[in-house]
């Protein structure tokens, strides 16, 4: 049963989220696909996720400990906040803080993850910024 009530939240939020997509005024100044396309395709697959969930739910459900329900709410809030210290920060320094502490929490030592999250940012932001031309938010040191 708890399956069925966790699709049916996740349908809720991607009805929601559809919706909400329709709702974003687009630019003259914008890419070929617009602002809607891929906010529109992750409502979809999570209302297809959903609904398969529904119909076909997991005999024996066993849902986290208290730890590791905290830690997904770290990481979700980690994740929120990278969402507003985005243009803030740049995509570079915000990058690279994000990624690190994920790459820590899959299990990488301080060192790795440091590395990691670095040359993640650096690496995305080189291929959108100059090889594929996407403007991607710059912070107080301009990347």
């Amino acid at each position: 049963m708890s399956d069925r009530i966790f699709a049916a939240i996740v349908l809720l939020v991607a009805l929601a989220m559809g919706w909400s997509t329709t709702q974003i005024q687009e630019s003259f100044i914008q890419d070929a696909l617009g602002p809607k396309v891929f906010p529109m395709l992750i409502a979809v697959l999570m209302a297809i996720c959903a609904v398969v969930m529904f119909f076909k739910p997991d005999a024996d459900p066993e849902w986290p400990g208290l730890y590791k329900t905290l830690e997904l709410a770290a990481t979700a809030g980690v994740l929120m906040a990278y969402a507003q210290l985005l243009p803030i920060a740049g995509f570079v320094l915000a990058t690279t803080c994000t990624s690190a502490f994920l790459t820590w929490r899959l299990g990488g030592t301080a060192r790795q993850s440091a590395i990691g999250g670095l040359s993640t940012a650096v690496g995305i932001f080189v291929l959108f910024q100059y090889a594929l031309g996407v403007n991607m938010a710059k912070g107080p040191w301009g990347f």
